[in-house]
């Protein structure tokens, strides 16, 4: 009884497909076959896949990728919550990517995906009162994947970081669950205010490609940005806004924007600003 109860805690529907998806592909590119083998097969898990990855992707002469691979493998298995939260991203991506049509595609491809697991990761380190070496590896990510997220911010899980080029994620921010952020999103600060001086992103907000969102503000739930604002001020929940600086524009349709994708401001909106 005992090894059926630990064979069912090991059910891992997503792991299982992402294994079935990469031994489909080496079949259609076998030039392939190695470095999917590497980054999927040889593994027992999905933690282990992705450390594997991150390990190689982010390793440097200044800590290398055995050494690193140890400290993700480390932190991955003590605090639980980082694996549901993997999970829960990969089932963003799935299902709001278009361009994503396989669990496997952000584990081995997106480096949205790698940014913010990489974030996990320091997020857990920076609360083990290892700042330095969360802060290093806010730096690497910086480096390999142009995406910037300080180890403290606050962010939660089912999140896509889509193309993720050029984001940035201050230090005091806090991102709640189900939430889409597009690439060149910044949610920071006015200038050389300090303490809490970050955006506060609630649950399913939808954040356009290159919004700026700057200071302690508030999007609330359910709310959009339309891609290129400039946000200054708290925007209600399940309000659209738009422009430089951003106003509202209506009112969103959608419960929760960040799960439909649907960028448009509406079609009165719309007409209006063509006249």
């Amino acid at each position: 009884m005992q090894d059926v109860k630990k064979l069912k805690d090991r059910v891992d529907p997503i792991w299982d497909a992402i294994r079935q998806e990469v031994e489909q592909k080496i079949q259609l590119e076998p030039l392939l076959a190695s470095f999917l083998h590497a980054a999927v097969l040889a593994h027992d898990s999905l933690e282990q896949s992705l450390s594997f990855h991150l390990a190689h992707k982010l390793g440097a002469p200044a800590l290398t990728e055995v050494f690193l691979r140890d400290v993700i493998d480390d932190s991955m298995a003590a605090d639980a919550s980082i694996g549901a939260s993997i999970r829960s991203d990969l089932q963003a991506f799935r299902e709001r990517d278009p361009a994503c049509a396989r669990y496997s595609v952000p584990l081995l491809y997106f480096k949205g995906f790698h940014a913010l697991q990489a974030y996990r990761i320091e997020h857990f380190l920076w609360h083990q009162e290892r700042s330095e070496l969360a802060l290093y590896l806010q730096s690497r990510v910086s480096e390999v994947f142009a995406v910037d997220i300080h180890p403290a911010a606050q962010i939660g899980s089912g999140i896509l970081l889509d193309h993720a080029t050029g984001l940035v994620i201050g230090e005091t921010a806090v991102v709640g669950d189900h939430v889409s952020l597009l690439h060149e999103v910044t949610l920071g600060g006015t200038g050389k205010a300090t303490g809490d001086r970050h955006p506060k992103i609630r649950s399913g907000v939808l954040i356009g490609a290159g919004a700026k969102i700057l200071g302690n503000v508030e999007i609330g739930e359910g709310a959009k940005v339309a891609a290129g604002s400039m946000v200054l001020n708290d925007v209600p929940a399940h309000c659209t806004v738009a422009g430089v600086p951003a106003q509202p524009v209506g009112e969103c349709k959608e419960s929760q924007p960040a799960l439909e994708m649907n960028q448009g401001l509406g079609e009165q909106r719309q007409t209006e600003l063509l006249d």
